[in-house]
């Protein structure tokens, strides 16, 4: 049976990720080590300990949701078969590490300035994200459309395709919050505001783009291993450049996860594979596709059975 491996996004992360594969696996420990030299802080202290609240800052979280989901590959990846990986926005910095297209090192240092660097956008042009639940996508887009003003720099884009019926929202703080009646107007059947620290996939993010990259341009993207699934037009590529390419406009670009999961199912991929912290990504599979074998690994009990 075709497998996907798919990695964990941002809002999967929770106090004590990686711990029990930490002190359970020798080769755990020395990756975790190992990044927090990289790193230049103990990165492991905040996953394993927290608080929460430091945890969800973004500079914190996108290096340790890549981390964990690298550190399961690290242990078990050779073990898995797999004919394609996709990553939902962060994660896919760790679906390019699984398909061999960037090494440990070039990754974790390009989503830790990520991190810091979509942070510090967040800070000096305050946006923020809001899930509707139960709109049509297009309909979605036209409110979206109706509310951007792009020569005031307001704007409201979809950021996240997530499932049917399920889109998250992007943009101007302010603007949003005053606004946000305007979908529930149209039909949303809910819309709650997401914990995030700025405007992810969305115009907002453009000065974090232009840093991120230099750095990407800088670093060697090799041929992929496995076809990725890319989250700017949720096709699968194998060509290093390409995929370099596509990972510079996905700061801004929304994240096509739903016509991902259809496209994979078409290519006659039927079983999934959820790598990382928590299990939203196999809800969303389980409200997108029918027929298909759904499954998780992220605690320590989840490896044993590829020993």
């Amino acid at each position: 049976m075709k497998t996907a491996l798919l990695f964990s996004g941002q809002g999967s992360q929770y106090v004590g990720m990686m711990k029990d594969l930490y002190d359970l696996y020798p080769e755990a420990k020395e990756l975790v080590d190992k990044a927090d030299k990289i790193l230049g802080f103990e990165l492991s202290r905040i996953c394993f300990e927290g608080p929460l609240d430091l945890l969800k800052e973004t500079r914190y979280t996108q290096p340790a949701l890549f981390l964990h989901s690298s550190l399961i590959m690290y242990i078990i990846g050779k073990k898995l078969e797999y004919s394609a990986v996709a990553g939902h926005s962060v994660g896919e910095y760790a679906a390019l590490y699984s398909a061999g297209v960037l090494s440990f090192e070039d990754a974790l240092k390009l989503v830790a300035l990520r991190g810091e660097l979509m942070f510090r956008a967040g800070e000096s042009e305050p946006g923020t994200m809001f899930a509707i639940i139960n709109l049509d996508d297009k309909k979605v887009e036209e409110v979206c459309n109706s509310l951007t003003d792009a020569s005031k720099r307001l704007f409201v884009v979809p950021a996240n395709f997530n499932s049917p019926g399920q889109i998250v929202i992007s943009g101007s703080a302010e603007h949003i919050r005053n606004n946000i009646d305007k979908f529930k107007e149209s039909g949303a059947r809910m819309v709650k505001e997401l914990v995030v620290s700025g405007a992810f996939h969305s115009p907002l993010m453009e000065p974090a783009k232009k840093e991120l990259e230099k750095a990407i341009l800088g670093m060697e993207f090799r041929d992929a291993k496995v076809p990725v699934y890319v989250n700017v037009t949720a096709s699968p590529v194998s060509d290093g450049k390409s995929l370099q390419k596509y990972l510079i406009e996905q700061l801004t670009s929304p994240v096509l996860w739903t016509q991902t999961l259809l496209n994979m199912k078409n290519d006659g991929i039927l079983k999934y594979i959820e790598i990382g912290a928590g299990n939203v990504l196999q809800g969303l599979v389980k409200r997108t596709l029918n027929d298909i074998e759904i499954e998780g690994i992220d605690k320590a009990e989840d490896l044993r059975k590829y020993f």
